[in-house]
């Protein structure tokens, strides 16, 4: 079993500080669900812990396995086994969606033990099948001219072909219809397992229909105020958040966009 403990995490962006002492838990065979209203972190949490430079960390500790996380550079983090996909991924023209998913998963391979082409080959049309993703995909450039859709899709494809030891999914649903989402719901839900930890970023109790967490922390004021099981999110839904703001005394708070 794998463990990322994040302990007393505070960060800031350009001087103003937006997590508040963030703790939390995740080990593998677990999926948590983070919620929370707009602006209380959840996004600067995601890129913090991946190593985002606009982010900096003025105390706390994140460690995997006991190594401090903060110490390595972005893709040591990524090489040490964490994965984030990203709410809105970024376009990288003159790059295959192939080649990009080749290169990342070799650069977790030790020298000498890269992937076959071949293996390479059937592992991703496996999944793209799985994923119901158009051949062509493969072969264009990474993430260019894609729908929303797509993206998420992509990003679960890399998430699928990686095999990260931890994933972190922000807003993986944003704008997804309703068959897209099943379609990333039943990718996420192939990777649960005992090698596999996952913190999920949602607004909405809706993805977690699809997949059932192991735990649910609700944020406000850049910190987790609230933790539970699937029933807080639905109690969420049902009610909002004005009932966690009134049984912990929490002030109403104005809503900033986070960087």
């Amino acid at each position: 079993m794998s463990t990322l403990v994040i302990k007393d995490l505070h960060v800031e962006i350009d001087g103003k500080e937006i997590l508040k002492g963030v703790n939390l838990t995740i080990n593998t065979n677990e999926i948590h669900a983070i919620m929370g209203p707009n602006g209380t972190g959840k996004s600067t949490l995601a890129s913090a812990i991946m190593g985002h430079p606009k982010y900096e960390v003025t105390s706390g500790t994140v460690e995997l396995d006991g190594e401090n996380v903060l110490e390595m550079e972005v893709d040591e983090r990524a090489q040490a086994g964490l994965f984030l996909a990203m709410q809105y991924p970024s376009e990288i023209a003159g790059v295959t969606n192939a080649d990009f998913l080749r290169s990342a998963i070799n650069a977790r391979r030790e020298e000498g033990d890269e992937i076959s082409l071949m293996k390479f080959i059937r592992e991703l049309d496996k999944n793209m099948e799985f994923l119901e993703m158009n051949e062509d995909m493969a072969q264009r450039y990474l993430n260019e001219g894609f729908s929303g859709g797509e993206k998420k899709r992509n990003e679960i494809l890399q998430l699928m072909m990686i095999k990260p030891t931890f994933a972190i999914l922000d807003e993986i649903d944003s704008g997804l219809d309703i068959d897209a989402l099943k379609v990333v719901s039943k990718g996420i839900n192939a990777m649960r397992g005992e090698g596999f930890g996952c913190l999920m970023i949602t607004h909405y109790q809706r993805l977690l229909n699809y997949i059932t967490p192991d735990h649910v922390h609700v944020m406000m004021q850049g910190r987790v105020v609230k933790s539970g099981g699937e029933e807080l999110a639905q109690r969420l839904e049902a009610e909002g958040y004005d009932w966690i703001k009134k049984e912990l005394g929490i002030e109403e708070e104005t809503e900033e966009q986070e960087a």
